[in-house]
């Protein structure tokens, strides 16, 4: 999942792609409201460009139920184009977007560019296709809604689920006297008690930061709901706004209250999730792709029973209920209609009315609600507990902002971010520095 939010795609190479891709069209095969077509299904091989681990489960079990369809179709094979580097494998699609040369599937996220795509014809119907296939009624609503566009529209098929939480030392709690924090507003006073117990107060992976960008999120999804972001992306809000200059000033506190280590800029993930599962961290936000290093015997036993976790704090009059909070399901995977056939078709009605069973039996979240997870022999009560939260999680998304921005803007946020927390910048330069930023990109790469 980790791998889903990182977009830091070459900048230039992009803004070129998107000129190539506005001189492009479907050039043949269905309509993207045509999820039936008429025909013989005759087997071939098809391919699918991933930007997906290669040994990771969601590849492990579509080429465990490819290799079942092939017993049944000979002649037919799927062949996995996998780029698991994020900015790699987005230079990669908007190249053979822009020559018209992609595969019958390929990842995306619902960025702009996709949605150029989707406006142009090029992308499959997602949601008329599940619907034709009678698989929609199976998929999470809010797995579902977090592959659509703004205005609602569906166009990639997701195939994970996670939820993230604010993983804590009870024990590191109790010795500095602090609680889980009631508001996003009580996080500084209690990182400033953490700090001053001796422990750093939150593990972070700043190296990538995706994970910063996160906390960005936070307090106006709280405080303006998931519209907020909708509109800043475009220009049509900013951040000195008053939803936007509070998530500023509260970003601000979390640098002066010293909730990160020093250095964090210089962190990885592995090195972040060490220093919370050796005990010298006492938070770390990360999302369910990690229950097996977090909630299994995998976990350092000195600390394995103090672990728990809390959701994304409220914060006072929040437009947002305490169930919501970020609720991913990963990169989409988009049809493309110019391939799109009888036997993309066939395929996939199979492949997606198997998988949800093959992907839970891994221990994963599917994002269908038709399948019980299978729990691990190793598992301890919070895996459990973190799978009986996704039956009750509500539908509104915080939305990790890096799937939001456009790549110019999302770029200069992650730089512009890291300055803020470290002290190197004020909110009122951030707030300036990044409203400028966003009008002058935003509006151009969503129109």
């Amino acid at each position: 999942m980790k791998k889903n939010t990182f977009r830091g795609a070459v900048l230039a190479f992009a803004t070129s792609a998107a000129l190539l891709l506005a001189g492009c069209s479907a050039g043949g095969g269905t309509s993207p409201g045509d999820v039936n077509p008429d025909g013989k299904i005759v087997p071939r091989e098809i391919s699918w460009l991933l930007s997906r681990p290669a040994d990771g489960g969601v590849i492990t079990a579509m080429q465990k139920i490819a290799d079942e369809y092939a017993a049944d179709h000979p002649g037919f094979s799927l062949n996995l184009i996998t780029t698991p580097d994020r900015p790699s494998y987005i230079q990669k699609y908007e190249t053979l977007a822009a020559a018209n040369k992609l595969p019958e599937l390929f990842d995306t996220d619902a960025t702009p560019f996709a949605q150029k795509l989707a406006k142009q014809g090029r992308i499959v119907d997602a949601e008329k296709l599940l619907k034709d296939l009678g698989l929609y009624d199976d998929y999470r609503p809010a797995a579902l809604n977090y592959q659509r566009f703004d205005d609602g529209s569906l166009y990639m098929i997701p195939f994970e689920f996670q939820l993230e939480f604010f993983w804590y030392n009870k024990a590191l709690f109790d010795a500095a006297g602090v609680s889980i924090p009631a508001t996003l507003d009580d996080f500084p006073a209690m990182c400033e008690a953490l700090k001053a117990s001796g422990v750093t107060p939150i593990a972070l992976d700043g190296q990538d930061q995706w994970p910063l960008e996160r906390y960005a999120s936070y307090h106006p999804f709280r405080t303006a709901g998931p519209s907020y972001i909708q509109a800043l992306k475009k220009g049509d809000a900013k951040l000195s706004d008053p939803d936007g200059k509070a998530a500023a000033k509260w970003l601000e506190s979390l640098g002066t209250s010293g909730c990160f280590s020093d250095g964090f800029s210089s962190t990885g993930y592995a090195d972040a999730q060490a220093l919370f599962t050796s005990g010298k961290a006492a938070v770390y936000q990360i999302g369910t792709w990690e229950l097996s290093n977090l909630a299994t015997d995998n976990l350092d036993a000195g600390v394995r029973d103090d672990v728990d976790y809390f959701t994304l704090p409220l914060t006072d009059g929040a437009k947002t209920a305490a169930n919501e909070y970020t609720s991913p399901s990963g990169i989409g995977m988009a049809v493309n209609a110019k391939t799109y056939d009888p036997l993309v078709r066939d395929f996939l009605k199979f492949a997606l009315g198997e998988y949800p069973k093959v992907y839970a039996a891994t221990g994963a979240l599917s994002p269908t609600s038709n399948v019980e997870t299978t729990i691990p022999d190793n598992a301890t009560p919070l895996y459990q507990q973190a799978v009986d939260a996704a039956n009750t999680v509500g539908e509104a998304i915080a939305m990790p902002w890096d799937t939001q921005l456009d790549p110019t803007s999302n770029t200069r946020l992650q730089q512009e971010l890291t300055l803020l927390v470290q002290g190197n910048s004020t909110a009122d330069k951030f707030i300036e520095t990044m409203d400028g930023v966003i009008q002058e990109n935003g509006p151009a790469a969503f129109k």
